[in-house]
């Protein structure tokens, strides 16, 4: 079966997580992806754990299905043959910090001389202009900055991140969607272009209603725990044994909701017939409901709310929410067989599509699994300039 991206080429020269990320979607979608680092290694998240047999896990997270070559750009040498690559790549993705790539003399404008139909994705994290363009910018930084710390957590709590890297993660989806932009623009106009992407750019513009509400009315949303700001009841209620995640987002749920805790006269309370009133009085009626819900088991509870079609699941751990039936039926883990350490679990692309193959054949590499190799075949170069190559310190 074909590939979505079969023929298409990315030279990776991105580290940690949001870049790479993106790449991997590309590269599930059957693009031919090559990282490329310095041959001391560049990618710090090499060095983060846990470790499996000396290979961090961490690292796995965002590099499946990739080819991996090491070339020093700082070298004459190794920027020769990183421009050979690009005359016959398609994209070239980097997040060094603004102003890097001119100094190395690969910037968009150079690039596009050589190949004027390679697409640069740029990946920062404050982006190419701004008072702050040459900063660093970490997730948990972005997640500060952003606003989003503010609003996470208890409200008689600090603010908290995520526990996830959410802004490397969402930004990587921009990636992969502005690469597709591109590529798809490509198609029409016969040129590439440059792709500016910044940390910061993403997580504000992923604020969604916190940033509306703001804009349009003025109005800072505060930290409520697992409470949703605008829709009551939407958050989690402790069970006989285990807490559960109920989401009643309409009047009907909550009809629903009170016909099967057999309180009827909760449907003809004034103060609960709109998600306006039961806003306003949320502290009567979540009161209420968590004195019910602590009669029964969080299976007992989701059974019930199955039937009466009111959106519910367990606060799984993650043994847990890898244990689950429906996880487990998706096949969300694949396995691949890493040169090293033998066979590797990983979680797979969540795309299924009906015609298309999804990619789940290479595990992440080793630093440089690939150069001898790659060059040989890219370049025409034989065992003794490749020895000569590694001799000089460019591969």
């Amino acid at each position: 079966m074909d590939r979505a991206l079969d023929g298409i080429r990315v030279l990776d020269l991105s580290r940690v997580y949001a870049a790479p990320a993106g790449s991997m979607i590309l590269a599930d979608l059957g693009a031919d992806v090559i990282r490329i680092e310095s041959p001391m290694g560049t990618d710090s998240m090499r060095d983060w754990g846990p470790f499996v047999n000396g290979h961090s896990s961490y690292y796995f997270t965002a590099n499946r299905n990739k080819r991996s070559i090491t070339l020093n750009l700082k070298s004459h040498e190794g920027l020769t043959i990183f421009k050979q690559l690009v005359a016959k790549a398609d994209i070239v993705l980097e997040n060094f910090k603004t102003g890097t790539l001119k100094k190395l003399g690969i910037d968009f404008d150079e690039l596009k001389k050589i190949n004027n139909r390679i697409i640069l994705c740029s990946v920062t994290g404050f982006g190419q202009t701004g008072p702050m363009r040459t900063e660093p910018g970490f997730d948990p930084v972005i997640q500060a900055m952003s606003g989003l710390m503010d609003v996470t957590g208890h409200p008689d709590g600090e603010p908290t991140k995520v526990g996830i890297p959410i802004a490397d993660i969402l930004t990587s989806k921009y990636v992969a969607i502005g690469i597709l932009a591109a590529l798809r623009m490509r198609d029409n106009n016969g040129v590439g272009q440059h792709i500016d992407l910044s940390l910061l750019d993403v997580q504000i513009s992923s604020m969604a209603n916190i940033a509306s509400g703001y804009l349009n009315t003025g109005m800072e949303s505060k930290r409520l725990g697992n409470q949703h700001n605008n829709v009551v009841p939407y958050q989690v209620f402790d069970c006989k044994d285990q807490p559960l995640m109920i989401c009643v987002g309409n009047n009907h749920l909550f009809r629903q909701l009170c016909i099967l805790l057999d309180k009827p006269e909760w449907v003809s309370d004034h103060r609960f017939q709109t998600n306006e009133k039961r806003l306003e009085y949320k502290d009567i009626l979540v009161p209420w409901i968590a004195e019910q819900m602590l009669a029964n088991t969080a299976d007992n509870w989701l059974e019930k709310f199955s039937q009466y079609g009111i959106p519910a699941g367990k606060v799984n751990s993650i043994t847990q929410a890898f244990n689950d039936p429906q996880v487990i039926a998706r096949e969300t883990v694949g396995t691949m067989l890493h040169p090293v350490m033998g066979e590797v679990k990983l979680t797979k692309s969540p795309l299924r599509f009906s015609g298309l193959n999804i990619r789940c054949d290479l595990a992440p590499p080793i630093l440089g699994e690939h150069t001898n190799l790659f060059l040989q075949e890219e370049l025409g170069l034989d065992e003794g300039e490749i020895a000569a190559l590694k001799k000089q310190g460019v591969i």
